[in-house]
């Protein structure tokens, strides 16, 4: 498991408490199932991997954004997105790490300008959409 920033940290630098909202919830989850949609539409070549895996971590990202937001909080890193999923879903730990390595990706990419190799999309292919739609279940629970 990659180093997660931890929890408490989250809560006293990046965490603010919000009312629940949930027609933004709802409009938040919308727009990531669109991008999720646009995504599988799309045809990658091999070298273009990197835009796929930076895709599918936005829809990722964008859930984890509502699902704070349905439990009253928003934050202003990404890393405590994954964070608090690990905190109350501990049981999801490899989808958590699969999560933390895709962000890992995403940065180098946007930053340095390093690709994501494709056996990283390659090995763990099948986990993105089915962590994709474990996340809309729990926008989606009561």
């Amino acid at each position: 498991m990659r180093d997660l920033i931890n929890w408490n940290v989250c809560e006293r630098k990046f965490i603010r408490k919000v009312e629940v909202d949930m027609e933004r919830v709802k409009s938040i989850k919308k727009m990531a199932l669109k991008r999720f949609e646009k995504l599988k539409k799309d045809d990658f070549a091999e070298d273009e991997i990197s835009f796929l895996i930076e895709d599918y971590y936005e829809v990722i990202k964008e859930f984890l954004v509502a699902y704070l937001l349905k439990n009253g909080m928003r934050s202003q890193n990404h890393q405590c997105l994954i964070s608090y999923f690990y905190k109350i879903h501990p049981e999801f730990e490899n989808e958590v790490d699969i999560i933390s390595q895709m962000s890992f990706f995403r940065n180098r990419l946007g930053y340095y300008g390093e690709s994501v190799p494709v056996e990283f999309y390659q090995d763990k292919k099948e986990e993105f959409d089915r962590i994709v739609n474990l996340l809309s279940d729990l926008v989606n629970e009561k």
